[in-house]
């Protein structure tokens, strides 16, 4: 059996017909940058998250450099930030001319550790960002606390967590600014690119609005430099059909999570992820660290097998050439370094079925605990 690592036909097929639906309304209206369908999807997502305000953006990567720069955030200002994500997040850091601040992640969240944020506080300190990893919240207790007690600006990127909760918030709503991507393999994803924002602050969803659009105030009048990051009509179109399901999806993540969980509890040298809340998790990945053996060679037993999988991420940001000048070595985040060095992420998407992974549980029996195998109650 073939199991991908994720299924867009599955996903969609279901919906195919409002898809459809939506697609030719927009294409009667003739409206296909911003417009009606994206004004509809910012409102229903700015509710749906419990902000005030959602800008739509043509990707999430523009999300966190305009939040970043409305924010104030700029030349000779550090970000505090984790080292174990995609690098758009010290992408923005670097657009706005600041300079990312890598600490070490929580070992059992992988996510930021809130700890180590507050050692890595100077007084060129002037925001914290945290990555909302794999689906899960970071630890926005201690983060808010700090960013209070410090006079920091909070920026949640929350590109994996859509409809993620902590302490009964959904993330994004917690921060100064919340701000999200919907690639396709996001658990709420466009048909292509597509980001957005969210705040209570109206000053700073005015200011972003203007900076996506040109920093246009009115037709040819420019007061600042500005951007072309519009959400297209089509992906707010689809994002407003699609949202509505978004809960459900989850859910059924959360029930995919819980079967890998009971079907690997067992398995030697197989670190599992860990949910700080099972009921707030949204599973974006499931992500296991590999270490009795080569991550390689187990992932080429599992495609032998017919069972997609891939890493994310192989290498910590700071190690990447671009940001070589940061001075960080090997042995400075040794538990970020750990983790991506184990990390392999297995299929997960809403539509998986109990054969799928089933499939999946029983090629890693056979690769790592070839003796036993495990079936469902």
């Amino acid at each position: 059996m073939h199991v991908p690592l994720v299924d867009l036909q599955a996903h969609h097929q279901p919906i195919r017909d409002e898809l459809f639906a939506a697609c030719e309304r927009l294409i009667e209206r003739g409206q296909f940058i911003l417009g009606p369908g994206v004004e509809q999807f910012e409102a229903g997502f700015a509710s749906f998250i419990g902000s005030r305000n959602c800008v739509g953006l043509n990707n999430g990567t523009s999300a966190l450099h305009l939040a970043l720069r409305a924010c104030g955030i700029g030349p000779g200002d550090e970000v505090i930030t984790t080292p174990h994500t995609w690098i758009s997040t010290s992408w923005a850091i670097a657009y706005v001319g600041a300079t990312p601040v890598f600490v070490d992640i929580d070992p059992v969240t992988w996510t930021l550790d809130a700890l180590l944020a507050a050692g890595a506080i100077t007084p060129r300190t002037k925001a914290l960002l945290p990555v909302h990893l794999y689906g899960q919240a970071a630890d926005l207790t201690r983060l808010e606390e700090l960013a209070r007690d410090h006079d920091l600006v909070l920026i949640e990127d929350a590109a994996q967590a859509h409809g993620a909760r902590h302490d009964d918030r959904r993330v994004g709503s917690i921060g100064r600014v919340g701000c999200f991507s919907f690639t396709p393999d996001k658990n709420l994803g466009a048909f292509g690119e597509g980001g957005a924002i969210v705040t209570d602050d109206n000053d700073i969803a005015a200011h972003v609005r203007r900076l996506r659009d040109h920093a246009q105030t009115s037709p040819h009048q420019h007061v600042e430099i500005g951007y072309n990051m519009r959400m297209e009509g089509l992906q707010g179109a689809v994002l407003s059909t699609k949202l509505p399901y978004l809960d459900r999806w989850n859910d059924q993540r959360r029930r995919h999570a819980r079967r890998y969980n009971e079907q690997l509890r067992d398995v030697p040298g197989l670190v599992l992820p860990q949910a700080t809340d099972p009921d707030a998790h949204v599973w974006n990945m499931y992500v296991v660290l590999v270490e009795s053996m080569d991550r390689e060679a187990f992932r080429k037993r599992l495609a032998d097998r017919g069972i997609s999988t891939a890493v994310h991420y192989p290498t910590p940001v700071p190690f990447q050439p671009v940001f070589a000048h940061l001075g960080y070595r090997r042995g400075d985040l040794p538990i970020a370094e750990h983790v991506m060095h184990h990390c392999v992420s297995l299929p997960m998407f809403p539509e998986l079925t109990d054969e799928q992974i089933l499939a999946v549980t029983d090629a890693i029996h056979a690769c790592l605990m070839p003796a036993k195998r495990r079936v469902f109650a």
